[in-house]
């Protein structure tokens, strides 16, 4: 068994509210990295890492120079860092992999770590309901779509964006606070549904903002990993059990 450990960070909605705040964030974050650095093996960044990103051609979204740096650091240190697009970040293409060299995913992954097995996701549009969102993102992710947008010049589609991730965030910010219940968390509905097919020991997913560690069944847990607009929240695994911890 490895004495290194595994962690798992998602929302950190970075450039979310105004700069001093997401500043303020983001020097938490690269903190928090330089805590981890000593015994991290693998990082898992599972969605909305931004609150808005996309890449034109020759224009990306400014700020987060920090972070992007501190990530490359820890690359070029030997430690596997892998990004999952999330709702805010879906027009995420091909900058960090090439410039940085992370690895990035666009949908949900299952993977054995240290002899278990893990579903792993940002975790929008799982489960039953939300038929709004799922069909909105169908759009977003459609290329054509992608493609009409990059015509819009990036102050007026920052602009746009920006304004439309607001919205959705307040509209969601009640639903944050408090767990609905089993009936009505609907990715531990997904996670209930995958356990019909097969064996999963964990669930690792971002996107609720609520920092929940729920026990399936016996063997199967639900992580979800929080927030760092409120929770400063994250998951660590050591090869024997997982924890969500708060960082402070």
């Amino acid at each position: 068994m490895s004495s290194k450990k595994i962690y798992f960070a998602s929302d950190f909605h970075l450039g979310s509210n105004n700069s001093e705040k997401s500043r303020s964030r983001e020097e938490k974050i690269i903190h928090w990295l330089d805590t981890i650095e000593k015994d991290a093996d693998e990082i898992y960044l599972v969605g909305d890492i931004f609150d808005f990103w996309f890449e034109y051609k020759y224009t990306i979204p400014k700020g987060a120079v920090r972070f992007q740096a501190k990530v490359a650091s820890l690359i070029e240190n030997g430690i596997n860092i892998y990004f999952f697009t999330g709702n805010h970040d879906m027009w995420m293409f091909n900058y960090f992999e090439r410039e940085i060299g992370v690895k990035i995913y666009r949908k949900p992954i299952e993977k054995e770590i240290y002899g278990k097995k893990f579903f792993i996701g940002h975790g929008d549009g799982l489960g039953p309901g939300d038929r709004k969102y799922k069909l909105i993102k169908r759009v977003f992710s459609n290329p054509f779509c992608q493609w009409l947008f990059e015509r819009i010049h990036p102050n007026l589609g920052f602009y746009i964006a920006h304004s439309w991730s607001n919205k959705s965030r307040k509209k969601d910010s009640n639903r944050d606070n408090y767990f609905m219940g089993e009936e009505k968390e609907f990715l531990i509905q997904f996670c209930k549904e995958e356990l019909k097919k097969k064996e999963i020991d964990f669930f690792i997913f971002g996107h609720r903002h609520l920092p929940i560690d729920y026990s399936i069944n016996n063997q199967s847990k639900y992580i979800n990993l929080g927030d760092w607009i409120k929770y400063n929240t994250y998951a660590v695994y050591d090869g024997k059990e997982i924890k969500l911890e708060k960082f402070s």
